[in-house]
């Protein structure tokens, strides 16, 4: 019998935000982030170090029998709220939820152990784009050795091993030294993509391809929300503070009632994201109409975290349009994670069929 979701956060999941705001206060401020995006190291690896290593992070979702620290999805995403927040520059989606769900359907301990530990980076190399339950690109394998090449793989620079999907149904692990790793044009400097090219690669089958790629995609399209209301609640706090601030005709530009306006909707629209993405973190965690509440919180959500930002940026005016500012770091990562794990009408065209909706 299915039950209704609890959206409130217990107090040991505040405690959780608390802790890793702090972190990320003093570790990941906006000059930083946009300082790593200029260099040849987008990834903060100090700072991820920090979240996997000293708080372990990295191991929320595995067992403690597993060498994880036994936690759900729920505070997983509260996590990802935080980053989104500051944009951090760091593989936690892409290695503590992506890889890591897709170790999980597995059963590979000894490696997802090391996951965990914050030790070693994976990342699943499969598009970044794909849904829950599209195709997969996969690589040939034969003889123990995989050829081909896949694109569009988030945080594969980073990582140390990657997951890979084969012809033959498997899913392979591949030392990030076997591949070569060649960066692409990414819209989002703060999580890179790339073309990874597999030419004799060895690789360690881990389990089959289909249900662990499923796992993983759909608790990334699930727990992607959280992230984007990240985004979107601080670029709406963010921008109620500069109209307070900012002054035009000797009155705060916040007291004009058009802008008034554009700000309340803004607010309605990020509440509801919040119990959308609420919601569907507490179905992956329970296994309750899990697919149904993904699909709602992935079909919501990228409108709401862009708009946020198209509104972040033209409130602010002049400055918003300048690199120092960081408004276009979150404008480049809404947009990004708008075609992330699926767009927003792949997700309603998924949700239609679930619910038994047809088009007219």
């Amino acid at each position: 019998m299915s039950t209704q979701p609890d959206l409130l956060h217990s107090e040991e999941e505040e405690a959780l935000r608390a802790a890793v705001r702090d972190l990320l206060t003093d570790h990941c401020d906006a000059a930083g982030v946009i300082a790593h995006t200029e260099s040849d190291a987008p990834h903060d690896l100090a700072l991820w170090k920090l979240l996997a290593d000293g708080m372990g992070l990295a191991g929320l979702l595995v067992p403690e029998a597993q060498g994880g620290q036994g936690a759900t999805h729920r505070e997983a995403a509260v996590v990802l709220e935080e980053l989104g927040r500051a944009v951090a520059p760091v593989p936690y989606l892409t290695s503590a939820v992506v890889a890591t769900e897709a170790l999980l359907a597995c059963g590979d301990e000894e490696l997802l152990g090391r996951l965990a530990a914050g030790r070693t980076i994976g990342a699943l190399a499969v598009g970044l784009h794909t849904a829950p339950g599209a195709p997969l690109r996969t690589v040939r394998a034969g003889d123990g050795t995989l050829h081909g090449e896949l694109t569009g793989i988030a945080d594969a620079a980073a990582a140390d091993v990657l997951l890979v999907p084969a012809d033959d149904g498997g899913l392979y692990a591949v030392s990030a030294d076997a591949v070569t790793v060649t960066p692409q044009t990414s819209l989002d400097l703060t999580r890179p993509l790339a073309t990874v090219t597999l030419d004799g690669a060895p690789g360690r089958r881990v389990g089959d391809a289909e249900p662990a790629v499923g796992r993983a995609l759909r608790a990334a399209a699930g727990l992607l929300a959280s992230e984007q209301l990240g985004v979107a609640e601080k670029l709406l706090t963010d921008t109620v503070r500069y109209l307070k601030e900012r002054k035009q005709f000797n009155r705060p530009v916040g007291g004009f009632q058009a802008l008034k306006h554009r700000l309340a909707q803004l607010w309605l629209e990020v509440v509801s994201l919040r119990a959308a993405a609420r919601a569907a973190a507490d179905a992956l965690a329970t296994g309750e109409d899990t697919d149904v509440l993904v699909a709602v919180a992935q079909a919501y959500a990228a409108p709401v975290a862009v708009h946020a930002a198209e509104e972040a940026l033209q409130l602010h005016a002049g400055i918003g349009m300048t690199w120092e500012h960081p408004v276009h770091l979150y404008l480049k990562r809404a947009k990004a994670d708008s075609i992330a794990y699926g767009t927003a009408g792949a997700h309603r065209t998924a949700l239609a069929g679930l619910v038994d909706l047809q088009a007219p």
